[in-house]
């Protein structure tokens, strides 16, 4: 779709998995440790708009993903969200469906001997937080990620 980022998007640096329907990468802000977003591969507008093979693939993601961060970060739970607020900014809205997911962690993450607390645990996640993983703990988060994220 012409004008849109998301279907621009060529970027495969930070790419964790990506399968017909769905890619899944690293957030760039990690604000909280494993934050992911999940982006339609073909533009789409809002979740109602998904057809039955996407919501299957993205039920398989969200559960790997979720046993990613449990089970390999020791994530308590995961917030998901469908917020499509920023492109309704625009004088014509060319919203593309996109999920960020932050992994919310009850004990502290520790990475390259680097520890991250999850300061709003219980709490809605903080909107305007600003990155607090290091580059070279995001990198060694990447490759552990995507190590366990084979479906």
């Amino acid at each position: 779709m012409r004008g849109c980022e998301w279907c621009a998007y060529k970027e495969t640096e930070w790419l964790l998995y990506q399968s017909l329907h769905w890619s899944v990468y690293l957030a760039d802000r990690q604000d909280y440790v494993g934050r992911c977003i999940l982006v339609l591969n073909r533009h789409c507008g809002s979740l109602s708009e998904l057809d039955v093979p996407e919501w299957m693939e993205l039920k398989t993601i969200i559960n790997r993903l979720e046993w990613i961060y449990k089970e390999v970060l020791g994530a308590e739970l995961c917030n998901w969200s469908c917020l499509l607020n920023n492109f309704y900014k625009e004088l014509v809205p060319n919203p593309h469906l996109h999920i960020h997911v932050r992994p919310r962690y009850k004990n502290a993450v520790v990475i390259n001997n680097h520890t991250y607390i999850d300061t709003e645990f219980t709490h809605h996640y903080a909107l305007k937080k600003e990155s607090i993983v290091l580059d070279d703990d995001r990198k060694v988060l990447y490759a552990l990620m995507k190590k366990h994220f084979v479906l």
